[in-house]
């Protein structure tokens, strides 16, 4: 699945074309926020590369489990919204976030805290639930 997200500088119909213009032997379904392909993965992944190059902060790629047409998933077999739908709907309120991260980068350094001894964790375990005490002194 490739999806448009807010903001982004080309249409979805651009993107079909584009993706046409390639010539891959893949196939391209046109949806409201971008496209599905499928076909040989060397050839969708060549597919995706060019897309993400349009509007590489705009354009997300998301692996869809089931090939476009699958009647198991096929929203004109099953009548009624595709098996997932909510959660791209839900994804697709975050991308505005997404895309600014990306054009916003910033260095981040995490520090990994240090383990606890196993002796440390008994003595938490054991103040905060002594009933259940391991302590055996």
């Amino acid at each position: 699945m490739i999806v448009l997200g807010p903001g982004c500088f080309i249409s979805t119909k651009e993107l079909v074309t584009e993706l046409q213009m390639l010539e891959l032997p893949i196939n391209i379904r046109l949806t409201c926020y971008g496209a599905h392909i499928n076909g040989e993965e060397e050839y969708v992944l060549e597919a995706v590369k060019k897309a993400r190059e349009l509007d590489p902060n705009h354009i997300f790629i998301k692996t869809r489990g089931f090939p476009v047409g699958d009647p198991r998933r096929c929203r004109a077999k099953r009548k009624g919204a595709r098996e997932g739908f909510h959660q791209l709907q839900a994804e697709y309120q975050l991308l505005p976030h997404v895309s600014y991260a990306l054009e916003h980068m910033k260095r981040v350094e995490v520090t990994r805290p240090k383990r606890v001894s196993v002796d440390e964790f008994k003595d938490v375990m054991n103040e905060v639930c002594p009933e259940n005490s391991t302590n055996t002194e």
